[in-house]
């Protein structure tokens, strides 16, 4: 993703260079419905964006570098956000990284990104650029717009840029920066290739501004130093006053982080052209959703949907085998907005006959057990009860091998218990590779 480096965080949502007080009531819709969502984590100025949202007249901003034909999961609290600014009247910008790709975001990384060919970065963009017609319209009085910072990048001549830029960047502060902190105390090399990201970044502010009157940055919450460094370049070079905003770091209940399985990244495109390496089926999609943790579907509905607050309360209120019914509506709503209502429509159909009718009828093994049965009860017991392991050691060596599967999703740890949430509709599916299935049959739901 567009991504760079980042200064460390502060314990507040509100940072220099522009501080203001914390707000709790907002005026306009865009940030009624970011802040009320869950999306800030920080913002330059809350009150000054919030005046400027009313109105209508935002146009603000997120970068995504051309490192993959696809995004994942991981990127869409960002197009959401693009997604909800256009909703409430403003005008979003999708800047792909065409140019700053070819240098290599080092946000996070601990070593230089693989250099990626011209042919490369332009295939990965015609990729990318799929996904945003689901989620954006660009038609209309406030179309989303898509610009390519190569446009610009490429056609800075290098003592014109040093002159333009380099003269508001001292290396006294781009060497505070997180990730070029951490590269030094460990030892590890840092290009000076990868040292111009930012001032790129910053410089895309610039140039937005000019084009398109811009005012706004979005991003993550490792985005913070860049995008306050956009915001004061945007000032000195243009005296425009603009606004950085970021979102806090998206992780389940668990621990992880979102949008990454044992299977790997959850991509947004469902074109199978692309490779198996970088596409999920719209049924994959659906799946995902629907193994959301029991704690996490309230907020996924918020950041993931365009529920209204009241569904997502009602949702969210659910217990115990009940939640099932909020995570059905999570994928159907999440796999809506990026594959449409019927490829939800047939996931969900889908699901149900793999793990009732479909499944069952077809001969696949199943043994009945109570909710009282099944609650708390090991993996381990779970395979040999229905069959697929001979003893618990058997099952473990399964684990280790990558080969155990709950509902389709690998199972990482011989622990694990089973839940009444682990129930789809009516059923537990437990699996050994691709081809051995059983069930375990809930008699009392």
């Amino acid at each position: 993703m567009y991504l760079s480096l980042s200064i460390p965080l502060p314990l507040t949502r509100l940072s220099c260079p522009l501080e203001a007080e914390i707000m709790t009531n907002y005026a306009s819709s865009f940030m009624q419905t970011l802040v009320g969502r869950g999306f800030l984590y920080q913002c330059t100025d809350e009150a000054g964006l919030d005046e400027l949202a009313q109105s209508n007249k935002l146009v603000g901003y997120i970068g995504f570098d051309c490192t993959a034909p696809s995004l994942h999961v991981g990127s869409l609290v960002q197009i959401m956000m693009l997604r909800h600014l256009q909703q409430s009247g403003g005008t979003p910008i999708v800047l792909l990284g065409g140019g700053t790709t070819k240098i290599g975001d080092p946000s996070g990384k601990d070593k230089s990104r693989q250099m990626l060919t011209q042919e490369k970065i332009d295939s990965n963009k015609d990729g990318i650029k799929r996904v945003f017609a689901q989620f954006l319209s660009f038609e209309g009085d406030n179309a989303a717009i898509m610009v390519d910072n190569d446009d610009w990048l490429s056609n800075l001549g290098y003592l014109e840029f040093l002159r333009l830029v380099g003269t508001e960047f001292t290396i006294n502060r781009m060497v505070t920066m997180e990730t070029v902190k951490r590269r030094l105390e460990n030892e590890q090399p840092m290009t000076f290739l990868e040292f111009n990201y930012p001032l790129l970044q910053s410089y895309d502010f610039v140039e937005l501004f000019r084009r398109h009157n811009c005012r706004l940055q979005l991003g993550g919450s490792d985005q913070w130093g860049n995008i306050t460094t956009g915001v004061d370049l945007t000032r000195r070079m243009e005296g425009g006053e603009c606004f950085g905003f970021t979102t806090p770091l998206i992780t389940t209940a668990s621990g992880g982080k979102m949008g990454k399985t044992a299977d790997g990244a959850v991509w947004l495109n469902g074109d199978p052209s692309l490779g198996q390496d970088f596409t999920r089926s719209p049924y994959e999609y659906w799946q995902f959703w629907r193994n959301t943790e029991d704690a996490d579907v309230g907020k996924f509905l918020r950041l993931f949907t365009d529920m209204t607050e009241q569904d997502v309360a009602s949702l969210e209120a659910l217990e115990g085998a009940d939640i099932n019914t909020a995570k059905i509506a999570l994928a159907n709503a999440a796999t809506t907005l990026l594959h449409g209502a019927d490829a939800a429509k047939l996931s969900e159909s889908t699901a149900q006959q793999t793990f009732v009718s479909g499944e069952t009828a077809a001969g696949l093994p199943s043994v009945d057990v109570t909710m009282a049965e099944l609650e708390g009860m090991g993996i381990l017991i779970a395979a040999t009860t229905v069959g697929l392991a001979g003893s618990n050691g058997e099952a473990r060596r399964h684990i280790k091998q990558g080969a155990l599967k709950l509902n389709d999703v690998k199972v990482e740890t011989h622990e694990l218990s089973l839940q009444t949430s682990d129930i789809l509709d009516g059923v537990v599916k437990i699996s050994i590779g691709k081809k051995k299935h059983a069930l375990l049959k809930i008699t009392d739901v």
